[in-house]
């Protein structure tokens, strides 16, 4: 499955309301950890049907951030039914993000 990119817009349909978990990865253009993380997440996304993946740019979706109250980035949350699970900051190996899913 390939990766979405999740705005204000959308997230209400792909996020909230999805039958699948929903690994959602806040990040930056700007962000160097963030470009290290990136292809990892597009690795699990290609790996793993069971997931949706999402993106979320801060600087484009401010909203989004201010609402999961996003302090430090990359920051991937695990959301299941629309609610919070797990959620993991800063860059991390395969293996430790593969641990939270």
């Amino acid at each position: 499955m390939s990766v979405m990119n999740i705005t204000k817009n959308n997230f209400q349909k792909e996020v909230v309301q999805s039958n699948k978990p929903v690994l959602l990865d806040f990040w930056a253009t700007w962000c160097g950890p963030c470009r290290m993380v990136s292809p990892i997440v597009d690795e699990i996304a290609s790996e793993r049907g069971d997931l949706k993946i999402g993106k979320i740019n801060i600087d484009e979706q401010q909203e989004l951030a201010s609402a999961f109250q996003i302090m430090s980035i990359p920051t991937l949350v695990m959301m299941k039914e629309g609610k919070v699970i797990n959620q993991m900051i800063g860059a991390r190996p395969k293996s430790q993000i593969l641990s939270m899913l």
